[in-house]
């Protein structure tokens, strides 16, 4: 079964977005940095993959934090060829200091690396920008994360990769569709994939 991977950084709210797509309870550690396996729910006729979160987290060592992140990295690559989307949750409100200050710092951030690793290997991302409602100027706000990822404002030329959302108030439409879309293409696609194999046998 193909998969919809959903990443992102600890308490970015991936859980509450999964259950306000799915209308299934998720199980959530008490502390970030306890759920270190992916965690799998069936949506349609796909699987989501709820993804450990990675960055900071208060009382996980550096180790730990880099041994989640190298468990993702490791993930993605071992399963790219069965991934047909990846939802890259971000929260909408700290998301550009978090990658300023990363770049200050001359490191790259690991949601830029993230959304570029997820490209190079083919898989096509939507960036879901959680915890919209909590933010003031919203066109600003999106515009500053397309930036960051290296796509060029106005976010608006964007709206199939990049997708306000509100997870807890389940204002979550705007990415049904844009996931709707995506995954109607990878049906397709399999189909076709399926067709050729056939053509070959």
């Amino acid at each position: 079964m193909k998969e919809i991977l959903f990443v992102g950084r600890s308490n970015v709210g991936k859980s509450t977005l999964i259950r306000a797509l799915t209308g299934k309870k998720i199980p959530v550690g008490k502390h970030p940095g306890v759920t270190r396996k992916p965690l799998r729910i069936p949506y349609q006729d796909f699987q989501i993959v709820d993804m450990p979160g990675f960055g900071f987290m208060s009382g996980v060592s550096d180790q730990g934090q880099e041994a989640i992140k190298d468990n993702i990295v490791h993930y993605i690559e071992s399963n790219a060829g069965n991934i047909a989307l990846a939802v890259m949750v971000v929260n909408a409100s700290s998301f550009a200091q978090i990658v300023d200050r990363w770049t200050e710092r001359g490191e790259i951030p690991v949601e830029v690396e993230l959304f570029e690793f997820l490209h190079e290997l083919n898989i096509d991302v939507i960036v879901a920008a959680n915890k919209i409602d909590k933010v003031g100027d919203v066109d600003g706000t999106l515009d500053g994360i397309a930036q960051r990822l290296g796509m060029t404002p106005p976010w608006r030329q964007w709206l199939d990769r990049i997708v306000p959302v509100s997870a807890k108030k389940r204002n979550i439409g705007r990415l049904k569709e844009a996931m709707q879309k995506r995954l109607e293409q990878a049906r397709k696609n399999d189909g076709v994939n399926v067709l050729k194999s056939f053509m070959y046998f």
